[in-house]
């Protein structure tokens, strides 16, 4: 009975196979296509996260402005927590734009 299933499976098999390489896109191509839809949204992303990061730096230098003015002592911890935040932001999207090449 083994025998009899051997055929039939290699014939589907062979079957769905050709189905995948016919149906199949070229590699280059879609890698192509890809690549240059997401090139077109790095400099609007990019801005975007630099504008997040002048606000959040804005909002972190009046908390840090307001904690220095009432006399609090722990104004070193809230400025590199401020300070550390602002600078991801910048560095992510100069990493954004130098990983993709724009």
């Amino acid at each position: 009975m083994k025998q009899n299933l051997k055929k039939p499976l290699s014939a589907l098999l062979l079957a769905i196979l050709w189905a995948n390489m016919v149906y199949a896109q070229g590699g280059t191509v879609g890698i192509n296509a890809a690549t240059s839809s997401l090139t077109a949204y790095i400099d609007p992303i990019s801005t975007l996260i630099l504008a997040i990061g002048a606000v959040v730096g804005l909002i972190g230098g009046i908390r840090v402005y307001i904690k220095w003015n009432s006399g609090d002592q722990d104004i070193n911890k809230e400025l590199m927590s401020w300070g550390g935040s602002c600078l991801f932001l910048v560095l992510v999207s100069v990493v954004i734009k130098a990983f993709f090449g724009v």
